[in-house]
């Protein structure tokens, strides 16, 4: 079936209000079964875990749920694979912490000039403990990573390479594939922040065979809540700070204290919410995925039916910024290399500055980010952390062609 804008916004409650939503990078809106399965969770399962009554029983369940559908999401080769956590960032750092007990004084982490802080803090965090960290450089003409650069870093003392599948401020996507296996064969871990991929791309934590990856639910269609998929011999190996009575397996040993019960209900509803438009609209995008079943199946479709359609917006809006005197784009700006970019665009408007830009769009009830956006060494590289950053405006798979005209005839205004 073709894919149904129209069809896809009547999930979506709060897109009934004529709002314009360009701030999807900083968090999606979230369809009308997630908000009923936060509702039902308070409803019929609101106790904490490992009770002999019904109401523990029925969240327990929800939870076993919610790591299948995630295990299903990343095609993990086990629910115990997934951790629950508040955010990627506070998941990212009890993960460094722990392979931090791994390191030696003289070991080398390497991070990129092109990601989030989240992957990069809480490993140059580390080098209180006398590790070396290594920085890798992009190309400033179109934001893309140095690979060359990332391989001369590379030595037989890199213990972990840290780097982001796709920017969450200029939208590159990183070719996680070759990185992991140069990585590899360094004999580095590698850990992936895949929370401005989840939404744009699938994701297969097998092909990839990166050892963690981490990502965050609010980001597609889902409540504020943090997930770490990790190899399981790599998580049993590593040492969580936990009290006493948790597990002392994964994923229980990294899950300190009650969990967000409700929020994981949440998670749960919005990848059963994205299979169901694997579902209804990839079935001309799940030739590649054949070897999968089921959910898995779907949502491998759902995100590539996605991706097809975001990659269509994206062209169109590329197209009318450049009409538009005086708009600045960082990143691929090509569309025929539209494959190797999320649909999220850092842009400048001379004689104004990000935030006036933003609020002028915010009256016409048109929603953009301005500042870093945590993306505080891209925006320092581009010599833009000092001018207020960039408008950042972000695609997903419920905005509209005429919503994007719309945005560029208002931008057109501000002249």
């Amino acid at each position: 079936m073709k894919y149904n804008v129209n069809e896809i916004r009547t999930h979506f409650p709060s897109l009934q209000t004529g709002a314009i939503y360009f701030d999807n990078p900083a968090g999606t809106q979230v369809p009308q079964e997630v908000i009923d399965a936060v509702r039902d969770y308070y409803l019929t399962a609101n106790a904490n875990n490992g009770g002999a009554f019904a109401t523990s029983q029925r969240s327990d369940a929800i939870i076993a749920e919610a790591r299948n559908a995630f295990a299903d999401f990343l095609n993990a080769q086990s629910p115990d694979e997934i951790v629950f956590g508040p955010n990627m960032t506070t998941l990212t750092f009890i993960v460094s912490r722990a392979l931090g007990r791994f390191l030696d004084e003289g070991d080398e982490i390497i991070v990129t000039r092109l990601d989030h802080d989240a992957n990069i803090s809480p490993w140059t965090a580390l080098a209180e403990r006398g590790v070396v960290i290594k920085w890798v450089d992009f190309h400033t003409d179109d934001c893309t990573l140095n690979m060359a650069d990332f391989e001369k870093h590379l030595s037989t003392k890199t213990r972990l390479v840290a780097i982001g599948g796709a920017s969450n401020a200029v939208g590159t996507l990183n070719d996680l594939q070759t990185l992991t296996d140069l990585a590899h064969m360094a004999g580095a871990t590698v850990f992936v922040d895949a929370v401005h991929l989840a939404p744009h791309a699938p994701i297969d934590v097998q092909a990839l065979n990166c050892d963690l990856l981490a990502c965050s639910v609010y980001k597609f269609y889902g409540p504020h809540l943090g997930v770490l998929w990790g190899k399981y011999d790599l998580l049993d190996r590593l040492s969580a700070y936990k009290v006493r009575p948790a597990g002392n397996k994964p994923p229980d040993k990294f899950e300190n204290g009650t969990q967000n019960h409700e929020c994981i209900a949440g998670a749960l509803a919005a990848v059963n919410y994205l299979a169901s438009v694997g579902e209804k609209y990839g079935g001309d995008f799940a030739a590649p995925y054949v070897q999968f079943s089921g959910r898995r199946l779907q949502l491998k479709s759902a995100l590539a039916a996605i991706k097809a359609y975001e990659k269509e917006l994206a062209t169109r809006l590329v197209v009318g910024l450049s009409d538009i005197p005086g708009v600045t784009l960082y990143g691929i700006a090509d569309p025929a290399r539209f494959d190797y970019r999320a649909p999220t665009f850092a842009i400048t408007v001379d004689g104004k500055t990000p935030r006036q830009v933003a609020e002028a769009l915010g009256r016409e009830n048109i929603y953009v980010w301005d500042g870093n956006y945590y993306a505080l060494e891209v925006m320092q590289r581009l010599g833009l952390q000092d001018r207020g950053g960039a408008v950042r405006i972000g695609l997903a798979h419920y905005n509209t062609a005429q919503e994007v005209d719309k945005f560029l005839e208002t931008l057109k205004r501000l002249e």
